[in-house]
């Protein structure tokens, strides 16, 4: 892989990454990932490295992964994007998941523990710690249910406003939850995973419920998959409540025509968002987008909210292969 940015973000001249990776398969459920990437920008001549180890076993019964991701303070790569810099993390999940010939209704337990370690690249100081078990039972009916306990440890390095009037000082903060989860089997004509969680939010608490990657079968070609959650916070610097609502909807006119809308409201940012898309696969391979895309401000101290936009955009895209 090699990216050239000709003039740089960060001073003159231009910016440059190179990097190799790979993915080797063994047997049927082990695997090896890794990558190698630097990057060359004008004034940073140190730690602009990033690289990437991980071992995976899938199998059935048993199963295990270990990862080693850092991110170096310098690494840059202006063709792209970054979700995070200057960070090592290292993590490691194992799982027994056996399946119970003497329990008719049970068709599998999984019992799962992970260890989440996060440090900065160039100090070695640790930013998350987070350590995590959990049990679930999966009927024959598809049906779940599990239970996980979490340990979990954060540095603020800044001030962070978690909600209206809310502002936790800078520090470390460890604290611990349960959640509890229900999912139904893919054959319901409703099926989704129903959550609940109790426990610490860095240095107060939190009480949640949700329903997540819902999905509605209205007819054979519309369907609605809804989401809610809603938190319930209390710390030594006020109480406050989030609520996320998101409601998708998919018409399929032919196997190569769909339409698909999304609206989203988030009590956090005060907006409603919107976003409508029009697919069509004309040929094999090739296809045309419509979208449009609105958010609008839902505050309620304003007398014009709902109608107060935010940002509107509408984008049509058409892409087509051409075969030699």
């Amino acid at each position: 892989m090699f990216t050239n940015r000709s003039v740089s973000l960060a001073g003159d001249g231009a910016n440059r990454t190179y990097g190799v990776d790979g993915t080797f398969s063994f047997y049927d459920n082990v695997s090896l990932l890794a990558y190698v990437a630097k990057t060359q920008t004008p004034g940073l001549d140190t730690d602009d490295a990033s690289y990437q180890g991980q071992f995976l076993y899938a199998g059935d019964r048993y199963g295990f992964q270990a990862e080693h991701l850092v991110v170096e303070n310098n690494f840059v790569p202006e063709v792209g994007f970054l979700r995070r810099d200057n960070f090592r993390r290292s993590y490691g999940i194992a799982r027994f998941s056996p399946r119970p010939q003497s329990l008719d209704a049970i068709r599998q337990f999984r019992l799962e523990g992970s260890f989440d370690y996060i440090l900065t690249a160039d100090t070695g100081q640790v930013e998350t710690r987070q350590t995590q078990l959990g049990f679930s039972t999966e009927f024959e009916n598809s049906d779940r249910v599990g239970v996980t306990v979490a340990d979990s440890y954060e540095l603020l390095v800044e001030p962070f406003e978690p909600g209206p009037g809310v502002t936790l000082p800078v520090g470390g903060y460890s604290f611990r939850d349960v959640e509890a989860t229900y999912s139904s089997g893919a054959q319901r004509r409703l099926t989704g995973t129903f959550t609940a969680r109790l426990g610490e939010f860095f240095n107060g608490d939190i009480r949640s419920v949700g329903f997540t990657q819902g999905r509605l079968a209205v007819t054979q070609r519309l369907s609605v998959e809804p989401t809610v959650s809603v938190n319930w916070i209390d710390t030594p610097q006020g109480a406050f409540r989030t609520d996320l609502v998101v409601a998708r909807v998919t018409y399929t006119f032919t196997p190569r025509m769909f339409f698909g809308g999304l609206v989203q409201y988030n009590s956090a940012t005060d907006a409603i968002s919107n976003n409508l898309r029009l697919c069509w696969e004309y040929s094999p391979g090739s296809e045309l987008f419509v979208v449009y895309t609105e958010e609008q401000d839902t505050d309620p101290l304003r007398p014009d909210r709902f109608s107060e936009l935010r940002n509107r955009g509408f984008v049509v895209k058409v892409n087509r292969l051409f075969r030699f």
